[in-house]
């Protein structure tokens, strides 16, 4: 075996090892919404806003941002504030218009009237194909983009695509715990 085999053999294992493990933290998070109603994916059972429709949607748009931000770097995770609105006035609550991409994030944690388990997993479905498509093809797991402008991100600061996957199997991960909490609350059933 030659050492550009070698090298190549050890990005696909890795790639095949990232995907593999952020597959896991999906079957985790579904396992969570299995045979609940549409209105039960919208109840909220504890004291936080969170549902279990909104955090399986939340986790597929997280996912998909993350993926275009693969695809096209930081254009693809824009962050950018309507004219005239500063990032003091939209921290505190206070601007006068807030962006889509806000509105879309607070929606994204909620059960919306035209919601359904069927939309919701059929959309993160064919968001965990093109995530799994374009990783795939990605010759350099190692490739990095700046991140865009937003007041979290360090001035400058950079993401390899395969901090991008650790990030979104983490925070993949981090929901499903999340869910599974709503879920056993909800009706006694644990995803584990």
């Amino acid at each position: 075996m030659t050492a550009v085999t070698a090298s190549v053999s050890a990005i696909d294992t890795e790639r095949t090892e990232l995907l593999a493990e952020l597959a896991e933290a999906r079957r985790a998070l579904l396992h969570t919404v299995r045979d609940l109603t549409d209105a039960q994916l919208g109840e909220r059972p504890t004291v936080s806003a969170l549902c279990l429709g909104g955090l399986v949607k939340h986790v597929a748009a997280t996912e998909e941002g993350w993926l275009r931000f693969v695809v096209d770097g930081p254009s693809g995770l824009s962050f950018a504030l309507p004219d005239g609105v500063t990032w003091e006035e939209f921290m505190n609550g206070t601007a006068r218009e807030y962006p889509q991409w806000a509105i879309d994030r607070q929606n994204d944690f909620q059960m919306l009237p035209d919601d359904t388990l069927t939309a919701i997993l059929a959309r993160y479905e064919r968001i965990a194909a093109e995530t799994e498509r374009v990783i795939a093809e990605v010759p350099d797991l190692s490739a990095t983009h700046p991140l865009p402008e937003a007041p979290w991100s360090e001035p400058g600061a950079v993401r390899s695509i395969r901090r991008v996957l650790i990030h979104v199997i983490a925070e993949t991960a981090q929901h499903a715990g999340h869910a599974d909490i709503l879920r056993e609350t909800l009706d006694g059933r644990t995803a584990t």
